[in-house]
């Protein structure tokens, strides 16, 4: 019997025995993976969502973020000197968070000032990625050119100390410049094996672009994201219009499941604006649903 009349027998039963049958008996006969919700394997959250807590207490606010079920934190560089282990050593800020159960997993940073140093010390304590989370809009698509050079250049540096690099993207890269989509210059201009992106998605959903058609498009680039929703009546500055995921308008389910089919591995949490609330409220908020978070 050919394979295609098996198959097409055994599809046929299995319908036969959807109406006759419960789901629990129909899903011990063919697994239960076949009904199973696509869980998030883990995720975080972006520090500079509690900016101004961190730089008043910051191990009372990673302590905070723990106790919320973050698995992990996504760090920035402070420009008070404190960097992105906020006024530690790098083995001093890992073994607080090893103590909280929570790690660190990348931090975004200044990738002009001593890159090869940070590069060595996230790498020394286990750090996942170095992201470069801004370059503003330019004047030519020459300088998005250039841009994705210097990436390399960072990325080769990572590779190197054995972790990776990436750029985090805010709307202005998809915005067409001299002809051109400064996103696509420079992820065609970069090394796939050395350069990685972060999708924010709440800043592609703003600029009007199509987040599942790029994760789709550059498979296995962009390797993080920002999970930051957009609020349903925006406000005229579209950095203020960042709101509690699942009280806005972009559809996480949806686009994660098609982020995560294509190569998606970090999901971190991020929220910029605070109406009638508190960072840290918002942040443990965020948590709470992101624990009962399901991709469907």
């Amino acid at each position: 019997m050919s394979n295609s009349r098996r198959d097409f027998i055994r599809l046929s039963g299995l319908s036969a025995l959807a109406f006759t049958s419960p789901i629990k008996k129909l899903s011990s006969i063919i697994g239960d993976d076949f009904f199973a919700e696509k869980k998030l394997p883990a995720f975080g959250l972006q520090l500079y969502t509690i900016k101004e807590d961190m730089k008043s207490d910051a191990k009372e606010s990673i302590k905070k973020v723990a106790s919320f079920g973050y698995n992990y934190i996504e760090s920035f560089e402070e420009k008070d000197g404190k960097g992105m282990f906020w006024g530690m050593t790098n083995k001093e800020f890992k073994k607080f968070m090893d103590d909280l159960n929570i790690k660190i997993i990348s931090s975004h940073c200044d990738i002009q000032k001593d890159f090869e140093r940070k590069a060595a010390e996230a790498s020394e304590i286990g750090m996942k990625y170095l992201i470069c989370p801004w370059k503003g809009p330019q004047k030519s698509i020459d300088d998005f050119k250039r841009f994705a050079d210097e990436f390399n250049k960072c990325g080769e540096i990572c590779r190197k100390n054995g972790i990776r690099f990436a750029y985090h993207n805010h709307d202005y890269s998809w915005k067409v410049l001299d002809g051109q989509i400064p996103q696509e210059v420079m992820m065609n201009n970069t090394d796939k094996e050395l350069v990685d992106f972060e999708m924010d998605i709440y800043w592609v959903v703003t600029a009007g672009i199509d987040a599942e058609a790029y994760f789709k498009k550059y498979k296995n680039r962009f390797r993080l994201c920002h999970i930051k929703d957009r609020m349903k009546t925006p406000l005229p500055d579209n950095k203020n219009s960042s709101c509690v995921i699942g009280t806005g308008v972009i559809p996480f389910n949806k686009i994660l499941k098609t982020g995560m089919d294509n190569g998606l591995n970090y999901f971190i949490v991020e929220q910029e604006y605070f109406e009638n609330t508190t960072p840290l409220k918002s942040a443990a908020d965020n948590a709470a649903y992101m624990r009962k978070f399901e991709v469907k």
